[in-house]
């Protein structure tokens, strides 16, 4: 393979580590989002509140903003194979308590917080396990096929899961998430080899607290990483407001719910297509240039929408605006270079702690861009909102992208990989 040729997903999954890692994944992915369908189905047929069916889905997204970075730096404290199995079998039998019939429901939503907190230690040696196991642009293309993977969970994840917890039950639905943790958690423990914990370095190991002050002084005082993670957090803002807003767009656009899971499907099938292209075909020289028009295109296809539903009208304004939202997905891609680039600028030993504190950061600002947005939305008209995300999204994302240009760093092979920065 030349030095400025993509990595082939044969290649990836040529790598045995490889295929236990993102198998294991694509189990625990399907687990979590059948748990969280399952409990929402079950509170809300016990308690008839939409309210807190949807509190208790949210429940999920709180350890990673409150204790993230804590969490995940277990990722650099531990064995991280030890981590990512610990943290599977803990889920399945947590799951599977959840399972029990009769079990109260502040019972439920204790064990689904506790099943949440496995999540930032499991993703950030994940994380820092791939890195290790793929060091050329090998990583950049398991980037793509893990971005696909998030993407198709939600395209066909939830209407798979829906006929499974309503067709059956939500506690069978619960049991068959515990067997896939399980299963997730044996096949890593066979497929992967032992590793020991990250070195610590000279200083010895420190407290956890200090571990953690280390990410956040990593993250947030090199201006590189800094770049990176300010492009992360206002990108996924901007691109991801109006997921809080669907079953508005859809009552404005045709009057009813009709079209809230298309809508909401248009920007994740828009975001498969986007990392294949661009993980897969792109050449890595050429993926790192098409991070500035990626986001450009991811935000300003939005403010595109909002102004094709203001110029056309009926069906023409319907099928505009789903296909530009599909189109500001594909814009998205720019995250498969981005992930790459914060992987090569983080030492091996602390990638998990780094790896937390941008995805506590993450979780956060995918909260605040959806409550923003229906803030909005009981002033203007949703299509409006999109705009209007689109129209001031350009110049937020601008200041991080001059900073990511800015600190770009020599131009070095390809092929170097994570572990070559």
């Amino acid at each position: 393979m030349g030095q400025d040729r993509p990595a082939t997903y044969r290649s990836v999954f040529a790598e045995a580590e490889f295929r236990p890692l993102f198998g294991s994944y694509v189990l625990a992915t399907a687990g979590d989002m059948l748990a969280k369908l399952a409990l929402t189905v079950l509170v809300y047929e016990r308690t008839g509140s939409p309210l807190l069916s949807a509190l208790t889905f949210a429940i999920s997204y709180l350890p990673w903003v409150v204790g993230g970075p804590l969490l995940a730096a277990l990722a650099d404290r531990l064995p991280r194979k030890q981590v990512m199995v610990a943290s599977d079998l803990a889920r399945a039998a947590l799951v599977a308590l959840m399972a029990v019939p009769g079990m109260p429901l502040a019972a439920l939503l204790v064990l689904l917080l506790l099943v949440s907190v496995c999540s930032p230690p499991y993703e950030a040696a994940r994380s820092a396990l791939t890195a290790d196991v793929l060091t050329d642009d090998r990583y950049a293309v398991a980037t793509s096929l893990v971005g696909v993977v998030q993407q198709l969970a939600q395209v066909v994840g939830f209407l798979v899961g829906g006929l499974l917890v309503t067709a059956l039950s939500p506690s069978l639905g619960l049991l068959l998430n515990a067997l896939a943790f399980a299963l997730a958690g044996l096949w890593l423990v066979v497929g992967l080899r032992p590793r020991p914990a990250p070195d610590p370095g000279a200083d010895g190991p420190v407290s956890l607290g200090a571990d953690v002050a280390a990410g956040l002084r990593l993250v947030l005082t090199t201006p590189r990483l800094l770049a990176i993670v300010g492009l992360l957090w206002v990108g996924t803002l901007v691109t991801n407001a109006h997921e809080g807003i669907g079953p508005a767009l859809s009552d404005q656009l045709v009057g009813s719910q009709a079209l809230v899971g298309v809508l909401l499907a248009a920007h994740p099938v828009g975001s498969v297509v986007g990392s294949v292209v661009v993980g897969r075909f792109c050449p890595p020289r050429l993926r790192e240039r098409l991070v500035v028009p990626l986001v450009v295109l991811s935000v300003g296809a939005l403010a595109l929408a909002g102004l094709a539903v203001r110029v056309l009208t009926g069906d023409a304004a319907v099928v505009a605006f789903v296909s530009l939202l599909a189109v500001a997905g594909f814009g998205t891609a720019w995250l498969i270079p981005l992930n790459v680039a914060f992987v090569r600028a983080v030492p091996p030993a602390l990638r998990g702690r780094a790896f937390g504190v941008a995805v506590a950061g993450l979780s956060a600002v995918q909260g605040l861009g959806a409550l923003l947005a229906g803030g909005a939305a009981t002033g203007v008209a949703p299509t409006d909102v999109v705009l209007l995300v689109g129209l001031l999204g350009v110049p937020a994302v601008a200041v991080p992208l001059v900073g990511l240009l800015r600190t770009r760093p020599p131009a070095t092979s390809p092929v170097a990989g994570p572990s070559g920065a």
